[in-house]
């Protein structure tokens, strides 16, 4: 197996599963990584390059993210190849063909990511019922529109900063990505004080050092349209956001938008990874040898499914913004602890802090599975 899948290990993954049903334009991969904790939860990406190795990185990565959340989950993802901004009929037809195809796969807690959304929860939830992320209306707690992995990034910030030698009170940040999760992160975050400088989209980027309306950005992706359309900035390409030069940088988008070939491109001194797997670990090596904190992934943007997970158990929003909080803060205490006290990188520390948790988990286990 591992000559097929090169991250096969002692850990997972579990099950994967490849759904083609070309009549409906339906094409798909599920992976469910590691259950020893409990049945796994993880979102639906949507997008026209997505791929099984993506799939299989993704879960991983959630299987890392729960356990150091300490959740009762493991770590699924699924990925559908297509564009998220297709007809609503024929992305309806999709969703509701995926959800069926998986009709049977209990372990497996469908939930919202990239291109899709509490909708296209609500239309699984009508074909099968396993899901979270249901808008308000269906008894949910509706991830995108309470802002709930950019809450977790919020806290998650603020106890990184005390080892960074700054406070967030007028701390410039960018943020590659300005959809569900990095809107709410900048919201957030200028909440505290902040100050938005720069930020990219699928369209470009807009950059301005002395800071932009939060408000008007805001008003322009509800409208449908990019932020490229933002008065009062130095518009960019989309990867022109790398080049921004400010204190916090958030990737909020895609996998492995940062790597060994651009890093040095990097002007900042704290990164908070908002995304899944948006820097490789060698770009993280060279970020740490150049005095950059980087907190990683599945500690930085859990809120999302820690929120899913309290929604699962039947938890009221506040309790699950509660939950988030404290959780995010105690993890990424737990981390910068291990960073300084181990001399080690962030993403050794977290590794360490998670790995531990689901090696437990399946010990816990009769059979040898995962």
């Amino acid at each position: 197996m591992k000559d097929f899948y090169p991250f096969y290990d002692d850990l997972g993954p579990a099950k994967i599963l490849h759904v083609y049903e070309p009549s409906s334009k339906l094409k798909a991969v599920l992976v469910i990584d590691n259950v020893a904790a409990g049945p796994s939860v993880g979102g639906i990406r949507m997008a026209p390059d997505v791929s099984t190795e993506e799939c299989f990185r993704l879960a991983r990565a959630m299987t890392l993210k729960n356990a150091a959340a300490g959740l009762a989950h493991g770590g699924g993802k699924a990925v559908i190849y297509g564009d998220p901004k297709m007809p609503r009929n024929e992305k309806e037809l999709v969703i509701r063909g995926f959800a069926n195809a998986l009709r049977d796969i209990k372990e497996y807690i469908l939930a919202p990511d990239m291109g899709t959304d509490e909708e296209c929860m609500a239309w699984i939830k009508d074909e099968i019922g396993r899901v979270v992320g249901l808008p308000r209306e269906l008894g949910g707690i509706p991830l995108d529109e309470i802002g709930a992995t950019g809450w977790g990034i919020r806290h998650a910030t603020e106890v990184a900063l005390a080892d960074c030698g700054f406070q967030l009170d007028d701390a410039r940040v960018v943020i590659q990505g300005f959809g569900a999760v990095g809107k709410h992160a900048a919201r957030f975050l200028v909440e505290q004080g902040a100050v938005l400088v720069g930020a990219c989209d699928s369209v470009g980027s807009v950059y301005n050092p002395k800071g932009m309306d939060l408000t008007r950005l805001l008003e322009l992706k509800a409208a449908g349209k990019s932020i490229v359309e933002y008065a009062d900035g130095r518009k960019g390409e989309r990867d022109a956001v790398i080049d921004m030069e400010c204190d916090i940088w958030i990737p909020a988008a895609r996998p492995d938008v940062i790597h060994a070939n651009n890093v040095a491109r990097l002007k900042t001194r704290l990164v908070v990874e908002g995304a899944n797997i948006p820097i490789t670990h060698e770009a993280e090596k060279i970020l740490h040898q150049r005095g950059i904190l980087c907190l990683p992934d599945f500690i930085a943007n859990a809120g999302g499914v820690i929120c899913a997970a309290m929604e699962y158990k039947g938890a009221t929003q506040a309790a699950a913004l509660e939950a988030i909080e404290e959780k995010l803060r105690r993890n990424t205490r737990l981390v910068l602890d291990a960073v300084r006290e181990k001399r080690i990188l962030p993403r050794e520390a977290a590794l360490e802090l998670a790995l531990q948790r689901v090696r437990t988990a399946v010990g816990f286990k009769r059979w040898a599975i995962f």
